[in-house]
């Protein structure tokens, strides 16, 4: 038995259960592998089922107000992909009559496929042969056939690409989810169970010891740090909350009003009551927010100062923030409030 039919008939045996299993429809296919970018199966499935129930169709979704698309996001983070499945939902609706498309260069244009998904919903969904390369697909062959390029460089990405293709069966569906399986459950990053691997015997980095010197990766720098006054407006039982500019960072969102830590002391000595919660901490893929949560007594000099560019906004209790998309950094803020609140 070679590479493949070993790797095929442990998939058969072993693979997880998952929703998006059970169908072929591309658009399912296709929602599911966004909400796995950078988010691990067990939480994904549950706001699968979710937005799938609100949104069961590609025109369900393209009809659909963005805010309300976050909404059902919520929790996920990388709110990105979730405008672009709303900008790629509209263009499939508009210009492919709701169905999504089995053609690689009008796929490639939809906004939030790159080249790995791309690959994942058309091997899938429409057995097109074509490669389905993440990381955890570059692990295992980076051990098993000792691969030594870097694969934080985009360009090795290819290397990885044309090995797939070099071993992929003439139907790449079972193919390509098996390799990702493997990596999910066996080949995994620190704690391999190569005494579970089907293909551990034509394995090289497991033959000669050396399985966990790969992947080749250069470590990322540290996230920089950016630190914030979280300003928490107080009117009565209501808080005002703000709605982030179109573009940047947690886009469209909603949050507190946040100040730079830096030459900031003498404009919040300027409130008439303030308390200062426990510090909140959130990461980004790219930097990292450290936030000291302000409640400050509502007073209109400061507010009309600290709100001067602020397009949209409304005081609202806790109870009432549970309708709007919050995002996840100013959520930790508001769990510190409602502690406060129970005290």
């Amino acid at each position: 038995m070679d590479y493949t039919e070993r790797l095929l008939t442990w998939f058969d045996a072993y693979k997880r259960e998952m929703p998006w299993r059970n169908t072929n429809d591309p658009y399912a296919i296709w929602v599911s592998e966004i909400m796995l970018q950078q988010t691990q199966v067990d939480t994904v499935i549950p706001y699968y089922n979710k937005f799938m129930g609100r949104f069961p169709t590609v025109h369900s979704l393209a009809s659909a107000p963005l805010e309300e698309v976050y909404k059902y996001w919520e929790g996920l983070g990388y709110y990105r992909r979730a405008e672009n499945l709303h900008k790629g939902a509209k263009m499939v609706d508009e210009q492919y009559g709701g169905v999504f498309p089995g053609d690689i260069e009008q796929v490639k244009k939809i906004p939030g496929i790159g080249p790995y998904t791309l690959g994942a919903i058309l091997s899938i969904a429409f057995h097109i042969p074509l490669p389905a390369v993440d990381g955890n697909v570059m692990r295992i062959l980076a051990r098993q056939f000792l691969i030594d390029e870097d694969i934080s460089i985009t360009k090795n990405r290819k290397i990885f690409e044309d090995k797939v293709m070099e071993l992929m069966p003439e139907d790449p569906n079972r193919f390509n989810q098996a390799l990702m399986e493997l990596g999910a459950l066996v080949c995994t990053p620190k704690t391999p169970k190569c005494s579970e691997c089907p293909v551990s015997t034509l394995c090289k980095g497991h033959i000669n010891g050396s399985a966990l010197q790969y992947p080749v990766k250069t470590k990322k720098i540290k996230n920089p740090s950016e630190f914030y006054y979280a300003i928490l407006f107080k009117k009565g039982n209501t808080y005002w909350m703000e709605k982030r500019p179109e573009e940047g960072l947690l886009a469209r969102l909603w949050g507190f009003p946040l100040v730079e830590k830096e030459g900031a002391d003498n404009i919040i000595n300027k409130a008439c009551y303030y308390e200062v919660l426990q510090d909140v901490s959130h990461v980004f893929t790219h930097k990292k927010w450290e936030m000291t949560p302000i409640i400050i007594e509502w007073e209109k000099t400061l507010f009309s100062q600290l709100t001067a560019n602020t397009e949209l906004g409304a005081f609202v209790t806790l109870e009432e923030m549970k309708s709007y998309p919050i995002a996840t950094a100013f959520k930790k803020i508001i769990k510190k409030v409602i502690k406060e609140d129970l005290k």
